[in-house]
Protein backbone atom coordinates (compact mmCIF):
# COMPACT_ATOMS: atom_id res chain seq x y z
CA UNK A 1 0.00 0.00 0.00
CA UNK A 2 1.28 3.47 -0.95
CA UNK A 3 0.09 6.58 0.89
CA UNK A 4 -0.10 9.54 -1.51
CA UNK A 5 -0.30 13.24 -0.75
CA UNK A 6 -1.52 15.15 -3.82
CA UNK A 7 -1.15 18.91 -4.07
CA UNK A 8 -1.09 21.60 -6.72
CA UNK A 9 -0.78 25.31 -7.31
CA UNK A 10 1.64 26.17 -4.54
CA UNK A 11 2.75 29.28 -6.46
CA UNK A 12 6.04 29.35 -4.47
CA UNK A 13 4.26 28.91 -1.12
CA UNK A 14 5.28 26.29 1.43
CA UNK A 15 4.67 26.15 5.17
CA UNK A 16 5.07 23.80 8.13
CA UNK A 17 1.40 22.78 8.00
CA UNK A 18 1.87 21.37 4.48
CA UNK A 19 5.16 19.72 5.42
CA UNK A 20 3.49 18.05 8.41
CA UNK A 21 1.27 16.17 5.96
CA UNK A 22 4.23 15.44 3.68
CA UNK A 23 5.90 13.56 6.54
CA UNK A 24 2.94 11.14 6.77
CA UNK A 25 2.93 10.23 3.07
CA UNK A 26 4.97 7.62 1.24
CA UNK A 27 5.04 9.77 -1.91
CA UNK A 28 4.05 13.34 -2.73
CA UNK A 29 2.63 14.27 -6.13
CA UNK A 30 2.56 17.91 -7.27
CA UNK A 31 0.25 18.73 -10.19
CA UNK A 32 1.98 21.92 -11.31
CA UNK A 33 2.27 25.66 -10.77
CA UNK A 34 5.11 24.96 -8.39
CA UNK A 35 6.53 28.48 -8.51
CA UNK A 36 10.08 27.97 -7.28
CA UNK A 37 12.25 24.94 -6.68
CA UNK A 38 12.33 25.86 -2.97
CA UNK A 39 8.87 24.25 -2.79
CA UNK A 40 9.91 20.96 -4.35
CA UNK A 41 13.26 20.93 -2.55
CA UNK A 42 11.44 21.15 0.80
CA UNK A 43 9.24 18.20 -0.18
CA UNK A 44 12.12 16.13 -1.60
CA UNK A 45 14.07 16.60 1.63
CA UNK A 46 11.34 14.56 3.34
CA UNK A 47 9.72 12.21 0.79
CA UNK A 48 9.93 11.04 -2.83
CA UNK A 49 8.27 13.51 -5.20
CA UNK A 50 6.61 13.21 -8.60
CA UNK A 51 5.68 16.50 -10.23
CA UNK A 52 4.82 18.32 -13.43
CA UNK A 53 5.31 21.93 -14.34
CA UNK A 54 2.41 24.34 -14.74
CA UNK A 55 1.70 27.41 -16.81
CA UNK A 56 3.28 29.84 -14.30
CA UNK A 57 6.47 27.83 -13.93
CA UNK A 58 9.62 29.34 -15.39
CA UNK A 59 12.58 27.66 -17.11
CA UNK A 60 14.19 26.50 -13.84
CA UNK A 61 11.13 24.44 -12.85
CA UNK A 62 10.46 23.29 -16.42
CA UNK A 63 14.01 21.98 -16.71
CA UNK A 64 13.48 19.72 -13.68
CA UNK A 65 9.91 18.52 -14.23
CA UNK A 66 7.97 17.41 -17.34
CA UNK A 67 4.67 18.78 -18.66
CA UNK A 68 3.15 15.28 -18.47
CA UNK A 69 4.13 12.51 -16.08
CA UNK A 70 2.67 9.09 -16.79
CA UNK A 71 3.73 6.31 -14.47
CA UNK A 72 2.61 3.21 -12.61
CA UNK A 73 1.98 3.30 -8.87
CA UNK A 74 1.58 -0.29 -7.79
CA UNK A 75 -1.09 -1.56 -10.24
CA UNK A 76 -2.54 1.86 -11.15
CA UNK A 77 -1.71 3.67 -14.38
CA UNK A 78 -1.42 7.37 -13.45
CA UNK A 79 -1.24 10.39 -15.75
CA UNK A 80 -0.51 13.74 -14.17
CA UNK A 81 -0.47 17.07 -16.01
CA UNK A 82 -1.25 20.61 -14.96
CA UNK A 83 -3.89 21.64 -17.51
CA UNK A 84 -6.10 18.65 -18.26
CA UNK A 85 -9.73 19.70 -18.09
CA UNK A 86 -12.51 17.57 -16.60
CA UNK A 87 -14.57 14.59 -17.75
CA UNK A 88 -15.86 14.63 -20.41
CA UNK A 89 -14.39 17.99 -21.54
CA UNK A 90 -10.66 17.36 -21.52
CA UNK A 91 -8.19 20.00 -22.62
CA UNK A 92 -7.07 19.77 -26.25
CA UNK A 93 -3.54 18.93 -25.06
CA UNK A 94 -4.73 15.57 -23.69
CA UNK A 95 -8.14 14.84 -25.23
CA UNK A 96 -7.08 12.56 -28.08
CA UNK A 97 -4.55 10.57 -26.08
CA UNK A 98 -6.80 10.13 -23.08
CA UNK A 99 -9.54 8.68 -25.28
CA UNK A 100 -7.17 6.32 -27.10
CA UNK A 101 -5.17 5.23 -24.05
CA UNK A 102 -6.91 6.28 -20.82
CA UNK A 103 -5.08 5.94 -17.51
CA UNK A 104 -6.84 4.58 -14.43
CA UNK A 105 -6.12 7.82 -12.53
CA UNK A 106 -5.96 11.21 -14.27
CA UNK A 107 -4.63 14.13 -12.21
CA UNK A 108 -4.47 17.81 -13.00
CA UNK A 109 -4.36 21.16 -11.23
CA UNK A 110 -4.72 24.66 -12.71
CA UNK A 111 -8.34 25.48 -11.81
CA UNK A 112 -7.73 25.95 -8.05
CA UNK A 113 -10.98 24.00 -7.62
CA UNK A 114 -10.87 20.70 -5.75
CA UNK A 115 -12.75 18.09 -7.71
CA UNK A 116 -12.78 14.29 -7.73
CA UNK A 117 -15.01 12.60 -10.26
CA UNK A 118 -15.23 9.39 -12.27
CA UNK A 119 -15.28 9.26 -16.04
CA UNK A 120 -17.39 6.15 -16.50
CA UNK A 121 -17.01 6.18 -20.28
CA UNK A 122 -13.22 5.87 -19.97
CA UNK A 123 -13.18 3.93 -16.69
CA UNK A 124 -10.90 6.44 -15.00
CA UNK A 125 -10.91 8.54 -11.86
CA UNK A 126 -10.16 12.24 -12.22
CA UNK A 127 -8.59 14.19 -9.33
CA UNK A 128 -7.78 17.86 -8.93
CA UNK A 129 -6.53 18.71 -5.41
CA UNK A 130 -7.42 22.40 -5.67
CA UNK A 131 -4.77 24.92 -4.64
CA UNK A 132 -2.64 24.82 -1.50
CA UNK A 133 -0.82 28.08 -2.17
CA UNK A 134 -1.94 31.56 -1.17
CA UNK A 135 -2.07 33.07 -4.68
CA UNK A 136 -5.35 32.94 -6.60
CA UNK A 137 -9.08 33.36 -6.19
CA UNK A 138 -9.69 30.31 -3.99
CA UNK A 139 -10.81 30.94 -0.42
CA UNK A 140 -9.77 27.64 1.17
CA UNK A 141 -6.41 25.94 0.55
CA UNK A 142 -6.78 22.21 -0.14
CA UNK A 143 -4.86 18.99 -0.80
CA UNK A 144 -5.86 15.34 -1.20
CA UNK A 145 -4.62 12.26 0.59
CA UNK A 146 -5.36 8.70 -0.57
CA UNK A 147 -3.89 5.24 -0.82
CA UNK A 148 -3.13 2.95 -3.70
CA UNK A 149 -3.18 -0.72 -2.81
CA UNK A 150 -2.52 -2.91 -5.82
CA UNK A 151 -5.11 -1.71 -8.32
CA UNK A 152 -7.35 -0.11 -5.69
CA UNK A 153 -7.54 3.66 -5.08
CA UNK A 154 -8.94 4.10 -1.59
CA UNK A 155 -9.11 6.11 1.64
CA UNK A 156 -9.56 9.46 -0.10
CA UNK A 157 -9.44 12.43 2.26
CA UNK A 158 -9.66 16.17 1.65
CA UNK A 159 -7.22 18.26 3.66
CA UNK A 160 -8.40 21.83 4.19
CA UNK A 161 -6.45 24.70 5.67
CA UNK A 162 -7.75 27.90 7.20
CA UNK A 163 -9.09 30.52 4.87
CA UNK A 164 -6.23 32.41 3.30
Amino acid sequence: MTKILLLSDTHSYMDTAILKHVKHADEVWHAGDIGTLDVTDAIKALKPLRAVYGNIDAKEVRSEFPEHNRFMCEGVDVWMTHIGGYPPKYNNRVAETIKINPPRLFICGHSHILKVMPDKSLNLLHMNPGAVGTHGFHKVRTMLRFTIDGKKIDNLEVIEFDRR
